[in-house]
């Protein structure tokens, strides 16, 4: 499915790429980049850019730091979810101190839910 989307972001979409946090580095070189289902790192997706996107699992990842937390970005964070989740999507948030403590957990949480979506779908 294709999504309409602000072209106006793909230069900062591109941007994030190249400057990823240490987490989304993580994740994404250790795990993502060579997980037998394709993801997209900084997918402009409607008026948003999705940290992590699958269109096979219909999946989008998000990494949350510590601003995701602070009330005025909760609220913020809720409305971007429902946007996604609008077009038939899957939004797992997940904290960075989570990618940082337990990867291997959030690895197994992320290949579970790939596959839940996957059965789901086929």
């Amino acid at each position: 499915m294709q999504y309409k989307h602000n072209k106006q972001l793909v230069p900062l979409a591109k941007q994030l790429r190249k400057g990823m946090t240490k987490e989304e580095r993580h994740l994404w070189y250790d795990f993502l980049r060579t997980y037998p289902v394709r993801f997209s790192r900084q997918k402009v997706i409607g008026k948003y850019i999705a940290d992590f996107y699958s269109a096979e699992a219909r999946l989008v990842i998000e990494l949350d730091g510590s601003q995701h937390y602070e009330n005025m970005n909760i609220e913020k964070d809720a409305q971007r979810t429902a946007f996604l989740e609008s077009y038939g999507l899957i939004v797992v948030r997940i904290p960075n101190n989570e990618v940082n403590r337990n990867f291997r957990g959030v690895c197994e949480y992320i290949d579970a839910v790939v596959k839940q979506s996957l059965s789901q779908l086929r």
